[in-house]
């Protein structure tokens, strides 16, 4: 069974490994898929249109496939992969241990915001940014530029305390859990840490960034907790309900795969703790 880890907890074995699954990946073309997959659902998922990644309630369970899907492509490099987690409640300044050059490089230089240290840096040509929105092939952040702090414990603890997983209208403007967790409403956790990282991560190709998956990964652990804690919370909508995905809908791209399915992590994987 694969454990997701906190990434802090990562050894230096365990990180040269994730690197170079991902570069592997790279290198063959499947990392560059998945980002031109979520730039498309980006794109399409508005409010008032049919949505299925964001906006919307299957923006958890949709996102579950999406990395459930990634970590099979690393393990299929490197069987001893597992995607870690950033928890960004902890782990809050440029000074944490995955902006380090052994990991996943620091923030951008000023002028450009090109990421100048780490595996993902540009110089080396190992990284260069091919789905793009704009002309610039480097990966580029700008670590608390836009938003000076990332989301606190308590900021989480109270979305985690919320009862109901999602309500009409169904979208950005929605109450309940999903919409403050993916942070349309409220206290903003999942599209504050995004704004924060800055950079690719701010737009629709940010899983250019390989942070993404680290931060979704703790997006998924928060889900996860919440179901826990609310065990007689479902999934809604239920069924009938036009533009987004109901219980038991299908969730596109794929041709076989519901929010129902997708409810219970521990068929694919555990965390840490």
């Amino acid at each position: 069974m694969t454990v997701r880890k906190n990434q802090a907890t990562l050894t230096a074995d365990e990180k040269r490994r994730f690197v170079n699954a991902i570069l592997t990946l790279k290198r063959n073309g499947t990392y560059d898929t998945f980002v031109t997959t979520h730039n498309a659902f980006i794109m399409s998922d508005n409010d008032d249109t049919d949505r299925v990644g964001h906006r919307s309630p299957s923006f958890l369970p949709w996102h579950r496939r999406f990395l459930l899907e990634f970590e099979q492509a690393l393990q299929a490099v490197d069987s001893t992969v597992a995607l870690p987690y950033w928890d960004w409640t902890a782990d809050r300044t440029t000074a944490s241990s995955l902006w380090a050059a052994d990991f996943l490089g620091g923030t951008g230089r000023s002028r450009d915001g090109q990421v100048m240290d780490g595996p993902f840096a540009s110089g080396g040509g190992r990284w260069t940014i091919n789905v793009r929105v704009d002309g610039r092939n480097y990966l580029r952040r700008a670590l608390g530029a836009s938003v000076a702090q990332l989301p606190t414990r308590a900021e989480v603890d109270s979305v985690l305390a919320m009862t109901t997983y999602d309500m009409a209208p169904w979208n950005s403007a929605s109450d309940g859990f999903r919409n403050h967790l993916e942070g349309w409403r409220g206290v903003n956790l999942h599209n504050r840490v995004h704004v924060w990282v800055g950079g690719q991560m701010a737009t629709g190709v940010s899983p250019n960034d390989p942070v993404f998956w680290l931060h979704h990964a703790f997006i998924d652990r928060l889900w996860a907790q919440w179901q826990e804690r609310h065990p007689a919370s479902p999934y809604l909508p239920a069924a009938g309900t036009a533009n987004v995905v109901d219980l038991r809908d299908t969730m596109r791209p794929w041709n076989n795969v519901t929010p129902a399915d997708m409810l219970d992590h521990k068929k694919f994987y555990t965390f840490d703790a």
